[in-house]
């Protein structure tokens, strides 16, 4: 969750401070033939959506560290330490990739996979998963996050976020040139330069198309989710480890889990937060394990 969480805000505060910077150069105005150039806006739409993405993603793993204080482990201090390692160690192997960073964080259960490359990602687990589940169920959400990085998701995450990126920022403008245009009257002007309708319009759009764009990336990352749990059962062997660690989170008092995993409804899901939630509800993913084949 942790990852994916802060991707997006990443990604966001980029885009921001990239339309912040175009616009005052006047680059992110529409202009041309008639006050309105799509091939010219789709090309700044482009740059912002995936440059946010982008550098999202080369900065996930510094942030990811920075951000929750994760230590990584150059040399293991204990037994538990040595087995962290080796354990990453032997289901990256098994996973086809390089050795992951290991690292430990002060924090409730939880665990994150980082970085844009497979074979210099990181893995972090909480010093409260650890206390909360026995080596089995540590073994298995190590292979989830080993999962995610073997199946390149963080790259297909970066991809769908620009697109979805370049469609908000397109989208806003063109919206905001003809509400614009409409309400001054200016659409076939040559001269057109954009007013307050506009700026205003955009603004709205984008806030309204950056939530719809959301609920899109929300659905791919819960599928994702699937997919690497059923990817830490095929690397263990049996689905029954990551059953036992998913039951483990679902049936830890409220409170247990990190806010940001709480808020994403990955214990319930239900409601309009299930549209948001990178997460499926608990219950749906230790479905999907137990209809997996032996």
């Amino acid at each position: 969750m942790k990852r994916i969480v802060l991707f997006i805000a990443t990604n966001l505060a980029v885009m921001v401070v990239l339309s912040i910077v175009l616009s005052v150069l006047g680059i992110a105005r529409p202009g041309g033939y008639g006050g309105l150039n799509l091939g010219n806006l789709m090309a700044y739409s482009l740059v912002i959506g995936f440059t946010g993405a982008i550098i999202s993603l080369l900065m996930s793993k510094p942030m990811a560290k920075w951000s929750t204080g994760a230590r990584v482990i150059d040399a293991p201090r204990d037994s538990m330490e040595h087995w962290l390692v080796s354990t990453v160690q032997q289901l990256s192997q098994r996973a086809g990739i390089g050795m992951p960073e290991v690292a430990i964080y002060e924090g409730e259960p939880n665990a994150f996979a980082t970085g844009a490359f497979k074979d210099s990602a990181l893995v972090a687990v909480s010093t409260g998963l650890l206390q909360s589940m026995n080596r089995e169920e540590v073994e298995a959400v190590l292979g989830h996050e080993v999962a995610h990085i073997a199946n390149g998701d963080m790259v297909t995450m970066t991809l769908i976020q620009g697109v979805v990126n370049t469609f908000v920022v397109f989208l806003a403008r063109v919206v905001g040139y003809f509400v614009d245009s409409a309400l001054n009257g200016r659409r076939d002007s040559d001269d057109y330069r954009p007013g307050i309708g506009y700026t205003i319009t955009t603004v709205v759009c984008e806030i309204v198309f950056g939530l719809l764009a959301s609920m899109i990336v929300a659905w791919f990352s819960r599928q994702r989710e699937f997919r690497a749990d059923a990817g830490s059962a095929q690397l263990l062997g049996s689905k029954v480890p990551m059953q036992h660690a998913l039951m483990r989170l679902g049936g830890m008092q409220p409170g247990a889990l990190p806010q940001d995993m709480a808020a994403s409804g990955i214990a319930n899901g239900g409601g309009w937060s299930a549209l948001f939630s990178t997460h499926p509800p608990m219950e749906e993913r230790i479905a999907a394990l137990q209809s997996l084949p032996r």
